[in-house]
């Protein structure tokens, strides 16, 4: 008897909170997940629910920034010159970018692809060892290992010659890491603050929204953008399986609307405005390209990032080789490639065999029949866990940045992504990614088509999960 007053307990637990998850208007396939997860597991759907099922947040933003907003998205005068150069494709593009990411398009000077961590930590470090204004550094991991440990001690020696220096994460990213290890930063002066900051409960039911951008400015002139964190396991080690990503090094006027990106973050987390124009510095001239921030969030109704990439498949003319560590596609995705490969362009999916969700390479692989038979080529990378989240675009242009496509990167995660019509960056990126389907293994459609029932029951039991991860 008090079992079945407990089952029904549940059930009206769970058709309370129904009501809740309709009003919350996520999309269909995302809505039914929910409630037959909550119908079905009346208790610990609803609790998981709460801790997970939240999708958007409100916050407080910059008054430079809504100001902005309410503003058209008219390029500057380096950017609105240089768009005018490229043919009428190309600026359609850029000005549906602009409006879907309520950015102005704005230009970068010779941006440098940094390969690998070996290649970007030095980088970074050269960098900050020249600070003579502020070092503002955004990770979603930093690792308590002799890389995180190096890097801490950068920032503390800067902070000593009287650098200004924040540093935000994310504390779910920085899980393991305590906040103790940051203490010798503050105590020499610098500032530290996770995303979530203040009393931990108010922020409980946003335990599953993550700050996942990876933005790294200095003295307001250089910054690095990409998917890099801070940790030993970026360069492999031992037994430790390498790391393959990229992370690209900007200057010119691009550098205001980063440190914008950074300002409001930290103004979310801590409340400090950071309007100081020494913060934003008139960026040295040079050889200029176009350039669009990707900048997403669940702050962000848009969901700016999924259309961006829609954007791209849609104008691709020649060639879209999209690299990322997690496929986790919705419909949308999944069509808007389907049908820029329909159309002849060679539209190539790198995907990594090992990572640290394995899960997420069953239900990603789920999607692949879907693909190739439209002609998406797709490769599963196997000399390692790569981490890289970048497109090839047509011939000279380029993004990069901290996205995955997947569900938690389109609409959970704040992200950044950066597009640049670059030769040189594009050329570099061109040869990675050639190097890497060189070490990865091509999928067929055969071995989909054909597959074992155990296997195509797991993935066909995965694959609804998709948006709510």
């Amino acid at each position: 008897m008090k079992t079945s007053w407990i089952l029904l307990a549940g059930y009206a637990l769970s058709l309370a909170v129904i009501p809740h998850v309709l009003l919350a208007k996520k999309r269909p396939g995302a809505t039914l997940a929910w409630v037959w997860f909550i119908l079905l597991v009346p208790y610990l759907g609803v609790l998981l629910y709460f801790a997970l099922g939240t999708d958007r947040l409100r916050r407080r933003r910059l008054r430079q920034a809504e100001a902005r907003q309410r503003q058209n998205t008219t390029p500057s005068a380096t950017a609105a010159a240089l768009l005018a150069g490229e043919a009428p494709g190309r600026q359609h593009l850029l000005r549906s970018l602009a409006a879907i990411n309520e950015v102005p398009v704005s230009s970068a000077c010779s941006p440098q692809l940094l390969i690998d961590a070996t290649a970007f930590y030095p980088a970074l470090e050269e960098a900050i060892r020249g600070a003579r204004s502020h070092v503002h550094v955004e990770f979603y991991v930093w690792k308590e290992d002799a890389v995180g440990r190096r890097f801490l001690d950068l920032l503390i020696a800067a902070c000593q010659r009287g650098v200004e220096v924040r540093l935000l994460l994310d504390q779910m990213g920085c899980l393991h890491t305590r906040t103790a290890f940051f203490e010798p930063l503050r105590a020499a002066g610098g500032k530290f603050s996770w995303f979530y900051s203040g009393p931990y409960h108010r922020h409980l039911r946003f335990v599953n929204l993550r700050n996942h951008r990876k933005l790294q400015i200095i003295d307001g002139t250089v910054a690095f953008v990409g998917g890099m964190n801070i940790g030993e396991e970026h360069l492999g080690s031992g037994e430790s399986p390498s790391w393959r990503d990229a992370q690209i090094e900007l200057r010119g006027e691009i550098l205001g609307q980063l440190q914008e990106c950074f300002a409001t973050d930290w103004f979310f987390a801590t409340g400090e405005e950071l309007r100081d124009r020494a913060y934003y510095p008139a960026c040295a001239g040079g050889e200029s390209g176009l350039a669009q921030v990707v900048a997403g969030g669940p702050d962000l109704p848009r969901e700016p990032v999924a259309k961006s990439l829609v954007a791209l498949c849609t104008a691709a003319e020649r060639r879209l080789w999209l690299a990322t560590g997690y496929f986790c596609p919705d419909n949308l995705i999944v069509s808007a490639l389907q049908i820029c490969a329909a159309r002849g362009v060679d539209v190539r999916l790198l995907v990594s065999e090992k990572n640290d969700h394995p899960y997420l390479v069953r239900i990603g692989r789920s999607f692949y029949a879907d693909l190739l038979r439209f002609g998406v080529r797709v490769y599963e990378y196997s000399a390692g866990i790569n981490h890289t989240k970048a497109i090839l675009f047509d011939d000279d242009w380029l993004m990069v940045g901290s996205a995955n496509s997947d569900h938690r990167s389109m609409r959970l995660n704040f992200e950044l992504n950066v597009l640049l019509h670059s030769a040189p960056a594009a050329a570099q990126l061109e040869a990675m990614m050639t190097e890497d389907f060189a070490a990865s293994t091509e999928m067929h459609l055969r071995e989909f088509t054909d597959l074992p029932l155990p296997r195509r029951l797991l993935e066909a039991a995965l694959r609804p999960l998709a948006p709510m991860l």
